[in-house]
């Protein structure tokens, strides 16, 4: 088996926009070059699952080309697989993995926002995890717990302790380090003074636990309008465009190029394909 870089998109969270960067982080690797390959862990919502299905049909109708990440359902009936015991769950996850890993330089698995078994072996093969949080107190909860007095950062909360624990076990599996990035959405203007809170207490619990931080994704309405298509800003270009163009597609390309390089990624340049009219 091939040793594919294996990238983790989670947290315990919903709503953090952890499948909007899943798809985001394929599509900018795929028009890098890159052979990827990705795994759907929420089998009830399945919203990667589904924005790939909608971006082969879109560009079959289109007569357009894009480049497409090697899936691997880990089941036809995800909704059915999320009822099944944990030992199920994880014997199809782990036949998924070893398939795709064989033949892609690297995987990219999304989480559900809950802890369940295959979230918690997922994180396990990670070299990568990505966590990405709205920029409020309401995400940092699930990293870490403030004094609600002084709003002195007291503790790491549980899903730190759940990567902590799978970077330990990575370390003693076969000594490897993994790396842990988490991107600070900012969807929506936040007070500056609470906006300098909240970064002190990111930046303490990131010493603490070992993070490294980064810039997220905006609330952009283009996110959100090319998810139908399955398509992201990364495969905007003079023969795609589903939607009319402007400067602010420019400004969330070049966001997601930060996030790219926030996580340790270059080549996105190689995609730059829009013109801005």
């Amino acid at each position: 088996m091939s040793q594919a870089s294996v990238i983790v998109v989670g947290n315990e969270k919903g709503g953090a926009g952890k499948s909007t960067l899943a798809i985001h982080i394929v599509t900018a690797l795929l028009h890098a070059g890159a052979k990827v390959a990705v795994l759907d862990l929420d089998l009830r919502q399945q919203t990667m699952g589904h924005f790939f299905s909608n971006r082969a049909k879109w560009l079959a109708a289109n007569n357009a080309e894009a480049p497409m990440p090697i899936e691997h359902p880990i089941s036809s009936a995800g909704d059915a697989l999320a009822k099944a015991p944990d030992a199920e769950q994880l014997a199809r996850f782990e036949e998924a993995f070893a398939e795709v890993s064989r033949s892609a330089e690297f995987v990219l698995i999304d989480t559900p926002g809950a802890d369940t078994a295959i979230s918690r072996a997922a994180h396990a093969k990670a070299d990568l995890i990505v966590t990405p949080m709205n920029d409020s107190f309401v995400d940092f909860d699930m990293l870490g717990v403030v004094d609600p007095v002084t709003l002195d950062l007291t503790r790491h909360s549980l899903y730190a302790e759940t990567v902590w624990a799978c970077r330990k076990q990575r370390a003693t599996v076969d000594r490897k380090q993994i790396d842990w990035v988490v991107l600070r959405n900012r969807l929506a203007p936040t007070e500056a003074r609470n906006r300098k809170r909240l970064d002190e207490r990111v930046q303490a619990l990131s010493r603490k636990v070992g993070f490294r931080v980064g810039p997220g994704l905006r609330d952009r309405v283009i996110y959100r309008e090319l998810f139908p298509f399955g398509l992201t800003v990364a495969d905007l270009s003079p023969s795609i465009r589903p939607v009319a163009m402007s400067l602010q597609h420019v400004a969330a390309r070049q966001e997601l190029r930060a996030v790219m390089v926030a996580l340790g990624f270059n080549g996105l340049d190689d995609a730059e394909k829009i013109a801005a009219e």
